[in-house]
């Protein structure tokens, strides 16, 4: 069953589970929520049961459990989570996913409740924050992460190569994709590699949104009806990826295994919260980060979103608004920004980011996270994403080799894709 149907057919279940869970919830009957999550991490989860804890202080009888799914299928154990009845009270959910969820009507509606809660200020939650999670009007999930890609960078390999660093760059005015370019295929004919965007593998083509919003390019036309994949700007910045892989030695190639954050590259694509597996002691090296070089269109951010939406099968749907709206409170959101940058304007700023992200220079969260989050677009995503994507991924295996026609390629991506657009 594709991730769409799931969600449609779990919505009808929502017809049918709802009207068991009327009537008023005592004030001693025990609740408990559960919360799906894809981070695994101790220090994330430290943090969401430190703010449960603080919910269970004026709630006493509400327990809040985080329940980690693995990110790779997170989606698809969701939504069968869903259809088989098991559905969380709450979930995080992808930027990729956010259509499907939030125009299935699987998700409770928020906006009311949240501007009710005592000291909440929805005012101050952004409207290009939320502008993803809501449905005429409504907000049905809360963009607790807005998170900018941004380029981490190993001043030592670039050194070793002879290259001119990024900040060199900055500096003289021509942080470009052009010069990133020739300073990652440097560091590669010296030995290391060069330019890694992280989580891509050949598999996770989203994530090349990072490179190809600098062409001015995107998978499909703004009202998600047009494959444009095959445009001249896409065409020019998969040229420009190809020829950076197998020409330039830029980039490591299919089946490679290359970990920035071991030492082993010159600069990799990713978010801020990955600074914490920066190596420390000595295994640390010069490091640097800097906003994405511009493209042909200019300069440009990409940035990537989660939410978290409550949903309407529930038994406690109620009680899982008011938890999600404690959640993403002020106080709660300055916590939260320790690794999630939030969607809140009064918490965008070097000073507070700073005290939440210590690695970081106030020059990098100025022009890295402020600038990024400001400025940035969205990882491209559609309706029934799931299905797209893995037809997606299919056919640019074919660009993935040295002798590839990129335009014949990206033609049959949108002959296979325009359908289901």
């Amino acid at each position: 069953m594709t991730s769409m149907n799931t969600l449609k057919s779990a919505t009808a279940l929502a017809g049918l589970i709802l009207p068991l869970a009327a009537g008023p919830v005592l004030a001693q009957d025990q609740i408990d929520l559960r919360m799906t999550i894809w981070s695994a991490n101790e220090a994330h989860l430290a943090m969401f049961n430190e703010i449960a804890a603080g919910f269970t202080e004026t709630h006493p009888n509400v327990s809040v459990t985080f329940d980690s799914l693995p990110f790779d299928n997170y989606t698809t154990t969701l939504t069968t989570q869903i259809a088989g009845g098991n559905a969380p009270d709450l979930a995080w959910i992808l930027e990729t996913s956010a259509a499907d969820f939030v125009n299935s009507g699987a998700l409770a509606p928020l906006s009311e409740a949240f501007a009710n809660a005592e000291g909440y200020d929805l005012d101050d939650v952004t409207e290009q924050a939320t502008a993803l999670w809501r449905a005429n009007g409504e907000l049905h999930a809360y963009p607790f992460s807005t998170s900018p890609f941004a380029m981490f960078v190993n001043n030592d390999l670039i050194a070793e190569a002879g290259a001119q660093t990024p900040a060199e760059l900055i500096e003289a005015g021509e942080w470009t994709w052009e010069n990133a370019i020739e300073t990652a295929a440097a560091v590669g004919a010296n030995g290391a590699d060069g330019l890694i965007v992280r989580d891509f593998n050949y598999q996770i083509w989203q994530n090349l949104a990072s490179i190809w919003r600098g062409w001015g390019a995107s998978p499909w036309s703004a009202d998600g009806n047009t494959c444009t994949f095959a445009e001249p700007e896409m065409v020019e910045a998969m040229s420009f990826i190809h020829d950076a892989i197998f020409n330039k030695g830029a980039m490591p190639g299919p089946g490679e295994s290359v970990d920035f954050f071991a030492g082993d590259a010159a600069m990799t694509i990713t978010q801020i919260s990955r600074a914490s597996l920066l190596p420390q002691g000595e295994d640390a090296f010069d490091w640097d980060l800097v906003p994405l070089p511009a493209g042909p269109a200019g300069e440009y951010a990409v940035i990537g979103q989660a939410g978290i939406g409550v949903f309407q099968m529930g038994d406690n749907v109620d009680m899982a608004v008011e938890f999600l709206a404690y959640m993403s409170n002020p106080e709660n959101s300055a916590k939260l920004a320790q690794f999630f940058p939030p969607a809140r304007q009064s918490l965008l700023n070097a000073e507070t980011l700073g005290e939440t992200n210590p690695l970081l220079s106030p020059e990098q969260i100025e022009s890295v996270v402020i600038a990024g989050i400001a400025n940035g677009q969205v990882l491209p995503g559609h309706e029934g994403f799931a299905e797209i994507q893995q037809v997606v991924r299919a056919e640019l295996d074919a660009l993935w080799t040295a002798d590839a026609d990129v335009q014949a390629v990206l033609t049959s991506v949108c002959n296979r894709i325009a359908p289901m657009l």
